[in-house]
């Protein structure tokens, strides 16, 4: 199998390619990115003037910034940076019924040592479990997407009620890479088809991620989104033993294993039936930015994602916690893997008119998203 010669990324991904020099274009997305977002005095320099910008803004306000927490490295690393910036921030917390136990006592733990305010938004479990059973039922590779639509959009909710203008994201793409379109794509507009058609179609606690409520709140409201590790050196490994030397933190595993759901998503649905490893992509961006080894990252993804004594006892409890039994799951199982493009999305009307969603996109958000990026490679 042919792999990029700067990490692992190779043609088990959609849309790879391999240049004359053996450099792959997901490559090239990282490295545009980190030409984009540099480190160094000059990414220390843009985000100290950003730290001062949220504090003017918050002036007179009981919070000046919003950060979306999970019990996760990112998140919780994130809030003790905050505090050392001096910032007030309200930390905000999505309920979807999916959050292992270590997760919740490391927001605790977190929120409570550090004296910041938590919010935590939950969203009626039968009503969330529809939506995930009806993603299932679709036979989409990320079935978890309606949790990510719902992350954003309570994050966008606590910033428009406290004034706040700035949200605060733990998203490292150094350490996490661009995951292609094909495995993780979705929209509000795919979740309203996708629950009207396998699911029953009524949502009444599940927050709206529409096109119009990221219009309203960038571009009316002036929240922007940020991703602070853009900009400063971060280093996923050391703050994770930094966060247990320090806040009696817990560690849960791989990359979003915080959460049942989406590890049981990861690490068993998209790996077994899809044959897709997000690894690659995450550990690949690692070797490119010198966090591991590529012999390293080789030596993690030869090994499954998930321990066998684990996947029946997990997959149990999965569907039980869906309410799908054996027998339906056993048909979703067989039935041949779904595209996102097999549903109605705006991804087809956002890659059309890029050149006219971009600047737009600015506007809304505080830089270019990472799916131009991919736009621009592929």
């Amino acid at each position: 199998m042919k792999t990029c010669s700067l990490g692992i990324w190779n043609e088990s991904i959609p849309g790879f390619r391999l240049n004359q020099d053996g450099i792959s274009n997901y490559a090239m997305i990282q490295q545009n990115l980190m030409k984009d977002f540099p480190l160094g005095e000059e990414g220390s320099q843009k985000w100290d003037e950003r730290i001062k910008e949220i504090k003017r803004q918050g002036k007179g306000k009981t919070y000046d910034c919003i950060i979306g927490v999970s019990g996760g490295t990112d998140s919780s690393y994130l809030l003790h940076l905050a505090k050392e910036w001096g910032l007030r921030p309200l930390a905000v917390n999505l309920d979807n019924g999916w959050s292992s136990d270590i997760a919740v006592k490391n927001i605790k733990v977190m929120t409570s040592k550090l004296s910041i305010d938590l919010e935590t938004y939950v969203v009626e479990y039968e009503e969330m479990k529809d939506i995930l059973r009806a993603y299932m039922r679709a036979g989409l590779p990320w079935i978890d997407n309606p949790t990510d639509q719902a992350i954003k959009s309570i994050l966008l909710r606590y910033a428009r009620r406290e004034g706040v203008k700035s949200v605060l994201l733990g998203t490292d793409f150094r350490s996490e890479g661009k995951q292609p379109t094909e495995w993780t794509y979705g929209d509000y507009r795919q979740l309203n088809f996708i629950h009207k058609k396998f699911g029953n179609g009524i949502r009444t606690s599940y927050p709206t991620n529409s096109l119009w409520n990221m219009v309203y709140s960038g571009y009316i409201r002036k929240i922007k989104l940020y991703a602070p590790f853009n900009f400063i050196a971060y280093n996923k490994q050391a703050a994770q033993q930094f966060l247990e030397d320090n806040y009696s933190w817990q560690y849960y595993g791989e990359h979003h294993h915080e959460n049942v759901f989406t590890k049981w998503v990861i690490g068993y649905w998209m790996y077994e039936k899809f044959g897709i490893d997000k690894r690659i992509i995450t550990y690949s961006a690692q070797v490119l930015n010198g966090i591991i080894t590529r012999d390293e990252a080789l030596s993690i993804c030869s090994q499954i994602p998930y321990k066998s004594e684990l996947i029946e006892r997990d997959t149990d409890f999965v569907l039980k916690k869906l309410g799908i039994d054996s027998k339906e799951f056993l048909t979703i199982w067989n039935a041949p893997g779904q595209s996102f493009a097999d549903y109605p999305s705006w991804y087809f009307i956002i890659r059309k008119f890029a050149r006219i969603f971009i600047p737009l996109s600015k506007l809304v958000l505080s830089a270019k998203p990472k799916l131009f990026y991919e736009m621009e490679q592929r």
